[in-house]
C-alpha cells in the first residue's frame, strides 16, 4: 500500500512563507467537509515557520523549518480521542472529523508537536490535512508544495519499503523521534537545527601583515580522536558542522605545507566562531 509522506529540505527553505499563505488561501472561509471546517481568518497557522540562528561574529547562519501536522503512523491524537473521530486513511493522511470532534478542545493538548489548533468560532480542533480534499481530486501535490519557489518541499506517495530506503539513503530525520510517533513529515539537513558548528579563519604572516590561507587542512579532535576535517576556502575560512551541542572540549588543528600549523581549544556549548588562527 502506498502512502503519502512529506520531505522538507531545511537548507532550501528561505522563509518566503508561500507555504503558510497558500494553506491559508486554500482553507480560510472554505469548508471542505468531511475533511475540515473552514480555517479562521485570524489566529491560526496550520503550517508554522521555526527559525534557528547559529554562530557568532562574522560567521552566522539562519535556517528556517516549516512545521505542521506530521500525520504520524502512531498518532497520539488518535489514541487520545479514542472514538474514531480522528482516523488515518489508507494513504497515510490523518483526518480530524470536524463534526465528530466538535467541542473537543481537550484534543489540542494531545499533540506533542503542538500542531493542533483550536477553532473557537467552529468549536473544533484542526490540523493541516495534507490537502486531502485535493489529493482525492487527483492533485499530485498539496498546495504548499506547489507554491514553494525553492522546491524545499516534496510530497511523495510510496510504500513503506521504499520510504525506509529513502530515509536511509538521504539521511532523512523527523522531529522528536524519541516519542515513537513515527511521523510522515521528514527533513533533510535538519542538522542546521539540531547540531552545532565550529568555524574560523586561517591566516599566515605575509609582507608585514597577514594573508588568508587557501587549502589549509583543519581537523577537529576530541581527545586524540579525529571527529571531522575541512579544507579552508579562498578566504581562509572553514566551517565544520554536525557537532553535538554541549559536547565538551575539542582541539582544532590547522596545517599547511608552506605556512605551518596552528592550534586552538574550544569548549562547545553552541555553535562557535574562533576568529583568526595564525599559522607559524
Amino acid at each position: 500500500m502506498k502512502k503519502w509522506a512529506l520531505i522538507i529540505d531545511v537548507a532550501k527553505c528561505v522563509n518566503c512563507n508561500n507555504c503558510v499563505v497558500s494553506c491559508r488561501d486554500e482553507h480560510v472561509d472554505n469548508d471542505f467537509l468531511p475533511y475540515a471546517a473552514a480555517q479562521p481568518r485570524k489566529g491560526h497557522s496550520w503550517i508554522d515557520m521555526h527559525r534557528k540562528i547559529r554562530g557568532n561574529g562574522p560567521m552566522v547562519d539562519v535556517s528556517y523549518m516549516p512545521v505542521m501536522c506530521n500525520h504520524c503512523d502512531n498518532a497520539p491524537c488518535m489514541k487520545f480521542a479514542g472514538d474514531g473521530s480522528i482516523y488515518k486513511r489508507p494513504d497515510g493522511i490523518v483526518i480530524m472529523d470536524p463534526i465528530r470532534t466538535k467541542g473537543r478542545q481537550d484534543i489540542v493538548r494531545s499533540c506533542p508537536y503542538k500542531a493542533i489548533s483550536w477553532n473557537e468560532e467552529r468549536q473544533v480542533p484542526q490540523i493541516w490535512i495534507f490537502d486531502a480534499h485535493l489529493i482525492d481530486q487527483k492533485w499530485k501535490q498539496p498546495r504548499c508544495v506547489q507554491s514553494c519557489p525553492t522546491e524545499a518541499m516534496q510530497a511523495i506517495l510510496v510504500d513503506d519499503v521504499e520510504l525506509k530506503r529513502l530515509v536511509a539513503a538521504e539521511s532523512l530525520e523527523v522531529r522528536k523521534p524519541e516519542l515513537g510517533t513515527r511521523p510522515r513529515v521528514f527533513y533533510r539537513n535538519m542538522n542546521r537545527f539540531t547540531k552545532c558548528f565550529i568555524g574560523g579563519n586561517i591566516v599566515a604572516a605575509h609582507s608585514g601583515g597577514q594573508e588568508n590561507v587557501n587549502g589549509a587542512v583543519v581537523r577537529v579532535l576530541s581527545g586524540r580522536t579525529q571527529v571531522a576535517e575541512a579544507i579552508t576556502d579562498a578566504f581562509g575560512d572553514f566551517k565544520i558542522d554536525g557537532l553535538d551541542r554541549d559536547s565538551g572540549t575539542y582541539t582544532v588543528e590547522a596545517q599547511h605545507n608552506l605556512y605551518g600549523t596552528a592550534n586552538a581549544a574550544v569548549s562547545l556549548g553552541s555553535s562557535s566562531y574562533l576568529g583568526s588562527l595564525v599559522l607559524t
